[in-house]
């Protein structure tokens, strides 16, 4: 028993439930019970958590985010802890396949995402530890990723659930910067909060106001075709309900001692349930079919480690007018002057319209006769640039960084009068870190 330990016990205890309480029973064991023992214990020991069974792998990974965010929106300023946003949210992944013949395999991926303040416009000047509107409270679990998927080496890869479609952050992960996760262009942190009126009031969040970037960034239930890489280019197709599809393409490689990397997706949704501006004299419509184009790019000096950062997206109503369109630009240094692991030096510029107004509500008491409170009575452009600095510690699979961000926004009215709408400019600073296993 010193041998086998608890799992000798639980083993015993299983084999004693499915013999007979006699003592011919027990007599018939003979000697080979030790044998039987250990061969019971191994076929337990085959089917636990931490390797899978005896035919399908079982790999768990992910990591934990946090970090701790001070803003000032020009009249409150406030500390904030918490996560990252929601789809870069701590999580754990459970990944796994097998080998059906040579060339050809099966799998799965479960992928569970702790919520918590972290959550897609869930903080705000108001709300500090998320919205249950968007996952809840102080802790939470959410499903971000389940399906199952029979790959070939030649013929790509076939997978059905929910997943990240073929267009899901196709421009964002072309960013081989280091600096992806705390500089990107969706408003993870900052989305929720309000724009403040220079008398003080509140709107719209600034989510709002620099309208979609992010327009088909959360796994939905799809099936999904994913080709082999040949010489560094591939493509990706996916449809699902109610209804989407998209297809995206991308491509990296190295020449002249550069690194490049470049992606683009197109994407298409009908039969969308939620209110957007249409040009019908200001009145709220249903929302329009909806096209998205997304572009991005990266190129890195080996040598030096400079490298630039760039993506666009535009957002359409298959019916002909532009909703949004965003561009976003990122320069800087990566380099190693640490043993712990190379240090990231980034600028970053962003420019995103809402040029239909869509969803702009609640400013009209900063100046009298001017009027946001209906979609596509106002529009709006935001501006935003920051700094920042990564630290990547090899060693623990870590990264370290400090940032600042500062945005302003321009909110027009359309509707009752021709006039600007006052709004403070927002400032954020954050420090944090994700470390992954």
């Amino acid at each position: 028993m010193k041998k086998y330990g608890f799992g000798a016990l639980v083993a015993a205890g299983l084999l004693a439930g499915g013999l007979s309480a006699g003592s011919a029973s027990a007599a018939d064991l003979g000697g080979n019970c030790c044998a039987d023992l250990e061969e019971r214990i191994a076929e337990l020991e085959a089917t636990t958590a931490r390797k899978g069974n005896r035919k399908v792998s079982l790999t768990l990974s992910g990591w934990v985010a946090e970090q701790v965010m001070w803003w000032d929106d020009g009249v409150e300023s406030n500390v904030y802890v918490g996560g990252i946003g929601t789809t870069l949210a701590s999580h754990f992944k459970l990944t796994g396949q097998a080998t059906i013949s040579p060339g050809w395999y099966a799998g799965y991926v479960i992928q569970v995402e702790v919520y918590g303040s972290e959550t897609l416009l869930a903080i705000n000047q108001n709300v500090a530890t998320g919205s249950s509107l968007y996952g809840g409270g102080n802790s939470g679990l959410n499903t971000l990723q389940s399906f199952w998927f029979i790959k070939s080496d030649h013929l790509g890869k076939l997978s059905v659930g929910k997943q990240s479609q073929a267009s899901d952050n196709t421009a964002i992960l072309v960013d081989g910067s280091g600096s992806l996760v705390p500089a990107n262009f969706v408003a993870f942190e900052y989305g929720g909060f309000f724009l403040r009126g220079t008398n003080g009031s509140t709107g719209s969040n600034w989510f709002t106001a620099m309208g979609c970037t992010d327009c088909n960034g959360i796994p939905l239930n799809s099936v999904r075709y994913d080709s082999p890489t040949f010489g560094g280019f591939s493509a990706s197709a996916s449809w699902g309900e109610d209804d989407f599809w998209d297809v995206a393409a991308r491509y990296a490689g190295e020449h002249g001692g550069f690194k490049v990397a470049v992606a683009a997706a197109y994407s298409e949704a009908t039969d969308s349930n939620t209110l957007a501006s249409v040009p019908n004299g200001g009145l709220i419509a249903q929302a329009p079919d909806t096209e998205f184009f997304q572009v991005g790019g990266y190129v890195e000096h080996v040598a030096t480690g400079l490298f630039l950062y760039g993506a666009y997206g535009q957002l359409e109503a298959m019916a002909g007018p532009d909703l949004n369109d965003f561009w976003y630009v990122k320069a800087g240094l990566r380099e190693r002057w640490s043993p712990l692991g190379h240090t990231v030096l980034y600028g970053e510029y962003q420019r995103s319209n809402n040029d239909a107004g869509f969803g702009l509500t609640g400013l009209s008491s900063n100046v009298p006769n001017v009027n946001c409170n209906n979609v596509n009575e106002c529009t709006s452009e935001v501006e935003m640039f920051g700094v920042g600095v990564v630290q990547e510690i090899d060693a623990a699979a870590m990264s370290l960084w400090v940032s600042y961000r500062h945005l302003s926004a321009d909110v027009h009215d359309n509707f009752v009068i021709t006039g600007d709408v006052p709004t403070e400019d927002f400032d954020m600073v954050k420090a944090g870190a994700l470390i992954n296993f």
